[in-house]
């Protein structure tokens, strides 16, 4: 009886191990359809319902893109010859000891006292737009060269000269002469793209030549703070289609092939976060490169975007145009009347929606050119004509000191406030021209003050349109405001670099 439930008992656990290992196999997949089983439905019809689980869904091929665009994009290698200290010690001992002035040889000496000229190497990517020999590239791949090679089709050098350089869009013109012509990059329209299209880039990462990535168009009009000099100036490509040191100056092309951008940066604080510069400012840009030199028109005022806040702060009908922020002494914008707060809505017959609008149309005016200006002063509409001056590379003011320390601190709005005095104006750097006015010594993390954007060392110029000198002054005018309007803060900000800036706050 033992013997037969043991035997009974083992076939039992056998039959269960074999269901189960069938289940575990059909879960996993690891069996194939049995052949009385309905066919698979056909591509035509998995492709017409794309939305069901399981269909199959085509992607493109980048193949003949690449194949067409690739001769035209060239290795660029830039020389430069800098002065540094070469010293290499040639025995056991460390570097420094007293022997070796006895023991270093003296022309090893002299490269210790004089350093010796060497030269650094540095490579990007370029491509050719016009058979004869024009390349586009990044500026910031020749800014300093004394020699540039291009390298067509990988194998061919050429001396290139450089033509004309752009450092505020980051773009460089090179020319190389051949005895035949050169293939050719097609230029696109980058003001298509639309967010979400699909783009190519082709380069020289870390020097592996024609190197191609795929991804999308991440977003348009991006602010990345490349530099100083592209401050005003960044309205960018974003894109996750992988670009690395060496893609720069290299094409980002649309499906069809075209160039719509120049890939010139990348997020070092995340992945796939590229940026370029669109094609079509290039092509703006092309003629003036070509004489060397670029030129703009310039106002010689700050402005920002009209948002909703300060739709509502101002009163406007929309969140459209921009607002002045600081006007330059002397310069065209303060010659035609402006002032800060002003919120210009049109250049000449040009609606101004944001602070773009404008800076491309001044910058693309030769100077001297007259245009006029439309905008909003306290609600009611003026205009005034401007003659556009030549912008120049932005520069800094020099730090300086001023005596008399007074004021007591102050808490309002989620600030602490302090009367301007010397021992600030050293702190915070603040240069001598602001004469009055009230500093932020700290602010309340939560509060309105900190979701204005306001920071320690900013100084309140105007409060409401008015200047406040003093504490006291700022005080004053925060009692007359209603608790349930926006209160206007005008304000200096030193560090890192000084700029002046409107800041709304709503009392709680």
């Amino acid at each position: 009886m033992r013997t037969t439930t043991k035997v009974i008992s083992v076939a039992a656990l056998v039959s269960a191990s074999i269901v189960f290992g069938m289940i575990l196999a059909g879960t996993l997949d690891l069996t194939r359809t049995a052949s009385a089983q309905k066919p698979a439905a056909p591509q035509a019809a998995a492709s017409a319902a794309p939305a069901r689980s399981g269909a199959i869904v085509a992607l493109p091929s980048f193949a003949d893109l690449v194949e067409k665009a690739s001769p035209a994009v060239v290795s660029v290698v830039a020389t430069d010859i800098v002065k540094g200290d070469r010293r290499v010690p040639f025995h056991s001992w460390e570097e420094g000891s007293p022997f070796d002035f006895f023991f270093m040889p003296p022309d090893r000496r002299r490269q210790q006292e004089e350093p010796e000229e060497r030269k650094e190497m540095s490579g990007g990517t370029g491509f050719i737009i016009e058979a004869d020999g024009w390349v586009l590239t990044n500026n910031h791949v020749v800014e300093n060269a004394t020699k540039v090679l291009v390298k067509v089709n990988g194998r061919d050098d050429y001396d290139a000269k450089i033509v004309g350089r752009d450092p505020a869009t980051d773009l460089a013109l090179l020319k190389i002469e051949g005895k035949t012509p050169f293939p050719t990059a097609t230029l696109g329209d980058s003001d298509r793209l639309r967010v979400g299209d699909w783009v190519v880039a082709i380069g020289d990462p870390l020097s592996f030549e024609k190197t191609v990535t795929i991804g999308v168009v991440s977003g348009k009009g991006r602010y990345a703070g490349l530099s100083e000099a592209t401050r005003s100036f960044e309205s960018l490509i974003q894109t996750d289609a992988a670009i690395n040191f060496g893609n720069s100056g290299g094409p980002l092309l649309n499906t069809s092939g075209e160039v719509v951008g120049i890939n010139t940066a990348i997020s070092r604080f995340a992945q796939n976060i590229g940026f370029a510069v669109p094609v079509n400012i290039a092509k703006r840009l092309l003629p003036q490169l070509k004489t060397g030199k670029v030129v703009r028109g310039y106002l010689g005022i700050s402005i920002q975007t009209v948002d909703k806040k300060l739709q509502e702060v101002y009163g406007l009908k929309a969140p459209e145009g921009a607002v002045v922020q600081s006007v330059e002494k002397d310069k065209p914008g303060d010659k035609a009347g402006l002032r800060h707060e002003d919120v210009i809505v049109k250049v000449d017959d040009l609606p101004v929606k944001t602070n773009r609008d404008l800076i491309d149309y001044v910058s693309s005016k030769a100077p001297g050119t007259k245009v006029t200006l439309t905008f909003l002063r306290e609600g009611k509409e003026r205009t005034a004509v401007a003659t556009l001056a030549t912008r120049s590379e932005p520069g800094t003011k020099p730090e300086t000191e001023e005596a008399g320390d007074k004021g007591q601190k102050e808490k309002t709005l989620g600030l602490e406030i302090r009367d301007l005095g010397s021992e600030l104006r050293q702190k915070y750097r603040i240069d001598r021209e602001t004469a009055r006015g009230v500093v932020i010594t700290h602010v309340k993390p939560v509060s309105p003050s900190a979701d204005a954007g306001l920071a320690e060392g900013d100084v309140i110029l105007e409060a409401n349109g008015v200047e406040v000198g003093s504490v006291a002054d700022l005080q004053a005018q925060l009692k007359k405001a209603p608790k349930d309007r926006w209160v206007r803060f005008y304000v200096l900000r030193s560090l890192p670099r000084p700029q002046r800036f409107i800041a709304a706050v709503k009392p709680e």
